[in-house]
């Protein structure tokens, strides 16, 4: 529009100067017609220049500005952390802060996000039925547990109901690189403990990829120990996981940590002590050692596959007991193990809380294990299985006898009937439960996610433990075989409840290990076969 208009105006002048070299020149001063013509002319071009001027100016001048907004009501007041004296706070980020829900837990966090502190809580509530043969008399029934106390428990396990966990704390992070976990227990198994600590650490993660950790925690020695119980396939571990963590690891354990990861990586190293006393319900716990156990713990995994699809993880780990802890002191009696070193654990679910199978106190001057680690997902299909070699090395041994070992493995696996898939967690290097892309909702017509598992294990803790009828061998050990299939189903209404109804069989092979001690004739079979039906109730944040 505005070249068309200049293009005018263009033309006019040029009439105008055409006009004015006609016109012919006079001697006299008589008025010529022309004159007021091309005055009118004249008048025309300029009006015609004014009006290019006048758009060209409104071209250039800004869009006019739209009708301001009304201002928005001031925020509701907000729960905010203030940063701690000490030197001048970084440059703050967005008033974002306050207190939130952040991935199902009750968080408060301040304002630039350096200081964090999340609510956490776990009730698992365990009911099962035990299904034995009818106990007999001492005499002729020769079921026995761990130790000659369990002899009454083991011919007839309770049936009944456990609060297997019910813990309550607080995690987060202060200045950014620091964080933390202070976390209770009162659950137990059997019976629910007086409150201990379970967690309570410290952890500087400003070095990238490497994180340090102090305090009491379960180092990493692991898939099954370092997955969240949680979101475990079934209601307890293997107990061979349970046995090869507790050596120089497992909850509570007071020690150090340094680990780092990367996308295809992992890897722990931890120095460990003793497990926090613990004082149980019935006011019994474990005395204080006269010098508390040192040991060492190591991990490595790795990802050699991963798309879409799914994964596999390949690992290794082990421990090192370098000093067992003394448990007599300068004391103790000639024949009683100062050192002892005791590998042993419940079948695999703690409404009874009694074992059935144990090396007894092996007075030890060193032990170990070694383990092999495998886990792959591929859609909604879940694998994984673990396999443990333990070593102990004998305290003053005699001429002759050997220093025995023992071995264990579990396979278990897991189908999502609702298509969803478990959660790699790369920082523990392992699994956890499944999302829930559906929570349950009878008005939207959703019911959660659903999951099958199954699981076969075997724990020997037999070492030359001879043959039925006959008297052990100096070097024998006889702890005991254990195997154990078990079926289940999960269900996970959302993200905070979960459902566990699972099938037990349970099959334990034991030589009496001694007559006297433990009442029967010599070389006795004191193991069984029963099997068992449990329900868990869960709710976790």
């Amino acid at each position: 529009m505005r070249t068309k208009h200049i293009l005018v105006a263009t033309a006019a002048l040029s009439l105008v100067c055409t006009a004015a070299e006609a016109k012919p020149r006079h001697t006299k001063s008589t008025p010529d017609p022309r004159d007021a013509e091309i005055q009118a002319l004249k008048d025309q071009v300029k009006a015609l220049s004014d009006k290019v001027d006048s758009l060209a100016a409104r071209a250039a001048a800004p869009p006019p500005a739209p009708p301001a907004a009304p201002a928005p009501p001031p925020p509701a007041p907000v729960a905010v952390i203030q940063t701690p004296p000490g030197p001048p706070a970084r440059p703050q980020f967005p008033a974002t802060g306050g207190a939130t829900i952040l991935a199902g837990k009750p968080s408060i966090q301040s304002a630039d996000g350096r200081f964090v502190a999340n609510l956490h809580g776990v009730m698992q509530f365990d009911a099962a039925e035990y299904r034995q043969s009818t106990p007999g008399p001492i005499t002729s029934d020769f079921r026995r547990g761990a130790t000659p106390a369990d002899t009454a428990h083991a011919r007839d396990l309770s049936s009944g109901t456990n609060f297997r966990r019910a813990r309550i704390g607080v995690d987060g992070k202060a200045f950014g690189d620091w964080e933390y976990n202070l976390l209770f227990e009162y659950g137990g198994a059997g019976e629910e403990d007086a409150g201990h600590i379970q967690e309570m650490w410290v952890q500087y993660s400003g070095l990238k990829p490497f994180h340090f950790r102090v305090g009491a925690f379960p180092p990493s020695i692991g898939l099954e120990d370092q997955a969240s119980t949680n979101g475990a396939l079934f209601i307890e571990r293997p107990a061979v996981a349970d046995m090869a963590r507790s050596m120089a690891g497992g909850d509570f354990r007071e020690g150090a940590m340094a680990w780092a990861n990367g996308d295809w990586w992992y890897a722990a190293a931890s120095i460990t002590g003793r497990v926090v006393g613990v004082v149980n319900s019935q006011a019994t716990g474990v005395s204080q050692p006269f010098d508390s156990q040192l040991g060492y713990i190591g991990r490595l995994a790795v990802i050699p596959i991963k798309n879409d699809d799914g994964m596999l993880q390949l690992g290794v780990h082990g421990s090192y007991v370098a000093r067992p802890a003394d448990a007599g002191g300068p004391d103790t009696p000639a024949g009683t193990a100062r050192y002892p070193i005791t590998i042993q654990e419940r079948p695999e679910l703690r409404v009874d809380g009694t074992r059935l199978i144990s090396t007894g106190g092996i007075n030890a001057t060193h032990a170990s294990t070694l383990g092999l680690e495998a886990a792959g997902q591929f859609m909604s299909f879940f694998l994984q299985g673990e396999y443990e070699r333990f070593k102990v090395e004998r305290r003053n041994a005699a001429v002759g006898v050997s220093d025995p070992d023992f071995t264990g493995y579990y396979v278990e696996g897991g189908y999502m009937l609702t298509g969803e898939r478990r959660r790699y967690n790369p920082g523990t290097a392992a699994f956890d439960g499944p999302p829930v892309d559906h929570p349950f909702s009878l008005a939207e017509g959703t019911y959660g996610a659903f999951e099958v598992t199954g699981r076969y294990s075997n724990i020997d803790l037999n070492y030359n433990a001879g043959a039925f009828g006959t008297a052990p061998s100096a070097d024998a050990v006889r702890g005991g075989e254990q195997r154990i299939v078990t079926g289940g189903l999960n269900w996970y209404p959302n993200s905070f409840v979960r459902f566990i109804l699972q099938y037990q069989d349970v099959r334990i092979d034991r030589l009496s290990p001694s007559a006297t001690t433990f009442q029967t004739p010599v070389g006795a079979q004191v193991g069984q076969h029963y099997s068992t039906i449990a329900l868990r109730s869960q709710f976790s944040f």
